[in-house]
Formats: C-alpha cells, structure tokens, sequence
C-alpha cells in the first residue's frame, strides 16, 4: 500500500502508525512525497521526508509538479496534480490503496470553508481517488479522521520525532489557513500505534492479510446497468435518484475528471423525478427519460461536434481513451478515434455489435484505424478494450468495501459482475 507523505505533522504520524501495521502484516508501505516546486524549502523538505521514510522501514520515491503554475486557483491546482502524480505512482507500483492524513481538523477546516462558498468536497474515510484517469481502480484510506492535529503532534513529540511546519499553512492568503485560524484544535485520543479496527485490519487469509471497511449500499440500488450483453457504460436509474447518485453516474459515463454541480444538477434531478419525458446532456453524458425508464449515456453529439484527434497507442501500453475506455494492442500503427462518422464503414460483425447497443451509445464507441484510408474496426474486437465505467461508479457508489474487491468487474461476455444485475 502508498502513504502520501508531506513531511507534515499529520502524515509523519500516519507513516509511523501504517509502518508499524504494515511490519505487522507483512505488507510493503510505499511513501510518496510530491516536491510542488513553490517553495524555496521544498527541496529540502522533500529530502527531510524521503529519510523519515526510510527510518521507518518504507520504501520512499519522491515526486515532482514541473511546469507552469496558475496565477489564480493555485491550491486547488496543487491538490489535482498531487493527487494524480500519487495516482499514477501508487499504480505503477502495484499499490491499490492510498493511505492519506487527513484529520478532525480538516473536516472542520473544509465546513468552514463550504460556509463561505467554497466547493471542496467532504472528506471520506474510505472513497475512490478524485484523480482521473491516473486514479483508475485505487482506493484512498483516510483512517485518522478521528483524531485531532494537536494529539497528533503531542503524539509524535513523546516519540522523540520531528516533523515540518509549512508557513504556507499559516498565510491568510489562502482560504484553507484563513479557516484554520478560525478554529481551535479539535478531536480526541490519537494514534494507538496501529489502525483502528474499524478503518484498516488484518483480519484475512494467512498470509495475506487486506485491507477492510464496512460501508452501507448507499445510492447503488437507483442505478443498474444496461441490461443488454454489450451495454457497458450505460445505466438505467430510477426515478427518484438522488443529487449525489446523479452526479456520480453522470460524471462515470461522460468520463469526465469532475462531478456536475449547482443549479443545473438540480434541475436535472427535479426534471428526473417528475415523470416528465426529456433528453438532456450534462458533464459529458446524455440522460433520456421515457416512461419509467431513465437511460445515461455517453453524450454523442460532442464527439461529432467537436471530434477529438486520433489518440495514438504504444504496443503493449495501456491507453485511456475519452476518459471511459482502456485499450491496449500488441500491433503498431493503430489509433483510437470515436465510431461517430465511421459506424457504416464497419465490418458486418462490428455493426452488429453496436445494434445490440442503445442507440445513444453507439457514436461513443471507441474504434481503431491504422490511417484515414483502411477500414476501421472496433476496439473491442480488434484489441484489447475494456471499459472503465463499471468499476468507476462501483467505487463511488462504495459497492467496493475492501481491496479485494478492487478490479473484481469484468465486461464483455467473461462475467457479469452481480453489482450490476437489474
């Protein structure tokens, strides 16, 4: 498993706790610190927690955010790119879980600053990570949200270890420390040591210890998928879905990197529960309400609109495509493109196959070309393509509950998971 590691108070402790359950269990503790650049102490605080990781038994690799930063909206720019860079890290090392640091404080912190208007969404103790696609099929942990920064300091001063104060933390120009000052310290009791029961355990075959959290099925009855064979990256969802749901299911079969918000949301749930018939698009998919059934799928008309440049695959390299398929080839010289413009240039075979499909959805298929003149083909015939859709609602919808559920989806006609029967 990864542990981000700032070199801050509260991870220094998370790292401490997760080395010690980790030597425990026999499990390898990957630490990543992503060095932002926009410090001039950066450099060395990177350093400071590269060795802490070390002296607690961790693997340690360190991270950068290179290139331009924005002149406005920088920590929330900050936050994506840290997020990603850890993403992309954790899964390159076969980590399926992320352990982060967050705290009591950080949920009061975030109240406040949701107060004054801000969007920042609600810390979880157990969600998918907000990273997309680098975030595909991980798993954040936040398993210290009961504890408040100030035990965790006196925590880690009766241990005799440092750790790093940013000033940054401190400057008023940033809405996070304009709410922190704010506040008093909040929270009670601290680290034991080890994780608390009820956020991360060893309870698992010999051997192979995992890790576990009990979670209610919020939200997943109101959406099934597309009942036919081959309808991945459809859903139905009833009628009286919730806010949250909606959004999720949009943001998964749009492939978009962010959830819909506002007012628009909100019709569009107010429009989904009186019974009206409509077609409507937002976050990159299309609903479509007629009768009792309610269908969300990619939205096609932006991919003839505004068609995206063929994506170039690697052999052997794994592509994200349109944010909703992967797609690997052992062959060179393919490139993945929209079906939209090319549907009646498909094989018989391949046109078949998109019949099966809901009418919405078939413009959104990924295909292959090798160059504008040979005849097109779908991915999923012609490679390896699998769509990502699936296992991306199940874990924001918490139908994963412990890692061993992690890529437990599969497509096509292999299996249909039992998450998603109707």
């Amino acid at each position: 498993m990864a542990v981000a590691l700032s070199g801050g108070g509260d991870s220094i402790a998370l790292l401490h706790v997760a080395a010690g359950w980790a030597r425990e269990n026999g499990r390898r503790l990957l630490a990543l610190t992503v060095d932002h650049g926009l410090s001039p102490d950066s450099a060395a605080w990177t350093a400071f927690a590269g060795q802490a990781a070390r002296d607690a038994g961790a693997d340690w690799r360190g991270l950068h955010w290179t290139g331009p930063k924005p002149s406005t909206g920088l920590p929330a720019a900050a936050r994506r790119a840290r997020h990603a860079l850890i993403a992309d890290a954790a899964r390159e090392a076969g980590a399926r879980v992320i352990l982060l640091a967050h705290t009591a404080d950080d949920i009061a912190e975030g109240e406040v600053m949701r107060d004054a208007g801000s969007t920042l969404g609600r810390l979880r103790d157990w969600g998918p990570s907000p990273a997309w696609p680098e975030g595909r099929g991980l798993m954040l942990l936040r398993p210290m949200l009961d504890a408040g920064r100030s035990e965790l300091r006196d925590w880690l001063a009766a241990r005799g270890a440092a750790w790093i104060d940013d000033p940054a933390n401190d400057d008023p120009e940033y809405a996070r420390s304009r709410a922190r000052s704010s506040l008093l310290p909040v929270g009670e009791g601290g680290p034991k040591g080890r994780m608390r029961g009820d956020r991360l355990s060893g309870e698992a075959a010999p051997g192979q210890p995992t890790l576990t959290l009990s979670r209610k099925d919020d939200g997943f009855a109101a959406v099934r998928s597309s009942p036919l064979p081959s309808g991945e990256g459809s859903f139905d969802v009833d009628r009286g879905i919730d806010a949250r749901t909606l959004a999720i299911a949009l943001v998964c079969a749009g492939g978009a990197d962010r959830p819909p918000r506002g007012d628009r949301l909100d019709r569009l749930v107010a429009r989904t529960r009186s019974g009206e018939a409509f077609a409507a698009t937002l976050c990159g998919a299309r609903i479509e309400a007629d009768g009792d059934r309610v269908l969300i799928t990619r939205e096609p008309g932006e991919l003839t609109r505004r068609p995206p440049p063929p994506q170039a695959l690697t052999p052997g390299v794994e592509a994200v495509w349109d944010g909703r398929w992967a797609v690997t080839t052992d062959q060179p010289g393919w490139s993945v493109v929209p079906a939209a413009g090319r549907m009646a240039a498909l094989p018989d075979a391949d046109r078949a196959v998109l019949k099966a499909l809901p009418s919405a959805a078939r413009a959104s298929e990924p295909v292959l070309i090798r160059n504008e003149i040979a005849a097109p083909v779908l991915a999923r015939t012609a490679a390896r393509a699998r769509s990502l859709v699936e296992e991306r609602l199940a874990l924001a919808l918490d139908r994963m509950t412990h890692e061993r559920d992690l890529g437990a989806v599969f497509h096509g006609e292999t299996l249909r998971n039992p998450l998603f029967s109707t």
